[in-house]
């Protein structure tokens, strides 16, 4: 099961990746970082894409129809912001734990391509190992 380090290496080698982070959402602190920002400070980036993925995961409006309000971790798997020039995919990690952490995949919008990057990144969040 891989780290953080050896996750974000594997999301770098995505076709078109520009950058990687692990952030904890509530805190806005990146956990680990790898490649360039799109802010030139990973660090502000963090904080800038935690705001977006905490307004994802705790508004009820993204909850699935008929759910009691009991599921542990965010009910959204991912959030996808396009840009004329890039995407960015943020990507919750499901822990056994309170997990509030996600990926952030920064990918260029001409070599990147969204399908395959998203589900690479659903499957390094399945097998993160925290700790």
């Amino acid at each position: 099961m891989p780290g953080i380090d050896e996750c974000l290496l594997e999301a770098m080698g995505l076709p078109g990746a520009r950058g990687a982070s692990v952030v904890e959402w509530t805190t806005g602190l990146a956990l680990g970082t790898l490649g360039a920002s799109p802010t030139n400070d990973h660090e502000t980036t963090a904080v800038e894409t935690a705001e977006l993925a905490r307004m994802a995961a705790e508004h009820t409006a993204f909850a699935p129809p008929g759910n009691d309000g009991g599921t542990k971790g965010p009910l959204v798997e991912d959030v996808l912001v396009t840009t004329p020039t890039s995407y960015h995919l943020l990507c919750f990690v499901d822990t056994t734990f309170d997990s509030s952490v996600f990926f952030h995949l920064w990918l260029d919008r001409d070599e990147g391509n969204l399908a395959l990057a998203r589900l690479r990144l659903q499957n390094l969040a399945e097998r993160l190992v925290l700790g």
